[in-house]
């Protein structure tokens, strides 16, 4: 049955860790990356549906991204919507097609990022603290009810603490790169 926690522990802390990744590439760097958009949300066919449902996003340059609407007629309202995001981009729909000039970052701008990189680590690490604690809670769970002995779930807690010292080791060079990445003028 530790197996089992282990396992459960294992796969919960797996996906905080590409929950943390998916969410640093939102983050921009000063180059031109599709993910980027990942957030932006287009009012379309009337329904708010997210930008990669109704174009592809492409990377032609490195400080151009070029979005490719399924309907050409939409690229106004994708324009738009990249526009409003909290993004701070300057798209033009230039005949059925939007391009997304990609500024350079300025110094005080890369430190922000740096400070939302630092928020988004720690809620990866807060996910996987909670998946180590009910990792626990279960093990004393199995333990009171003499399902495994009390040796077993120590072994067992002591297991639990090295896959979350890993993954949150994970995060920490995760961290690393990508504020590398931002700093890098």
């Amino acid at each position: 049955m530790p197996e089992q926690t282990l396992k459960a522990a294992q796969e919960a802390m797996d996906r905080a860790i590409a929950a943390v990744g998916r969410e640093f590439a939102t983050v921009r760097t000063g180059k031109a990356s599709p993910a980027i958009l990942d957030s932006v949300k287009v009012e379309a066919y009337g329904s708010l549906v997210e930008l990669k449902q109704v174009a592809n996003v492409g990377a032609p340059e490195p400080q151009m991204l070029l979005v490719q609407p399924y309907d050409p007629n939409i690229a106004g309202v994708i324009a738009n919507a990249i526009q409003n995001s909290d993004l701070g981009l300057n798209p033009s729909a230039d005949g059925g097609v939007v391009r997304v000039p990609i500024p350079p970052l300025t110094e005080e701008r890369r430190l922000d990022f740096v400070k939302v990189l630092h928020r988004m680590a720690e809620e990866g690490k807060v996910s996987l603290r909670h998946a180590r604690h009910e990792a626990r809670d279960t093990l004393h769970a199995q333990q009171k009810d003499g399902a495994i002995s009390e040796d077993e779930a120590r072994r067992a807690e002591d297991r639990v603490q090295e896959i979350t010292d890993g993954h949150s080791k994970r995060i920490d060079e995760m961290l690393a790169r990508k504020e590398a990445e931002v700093m890098e003028v």
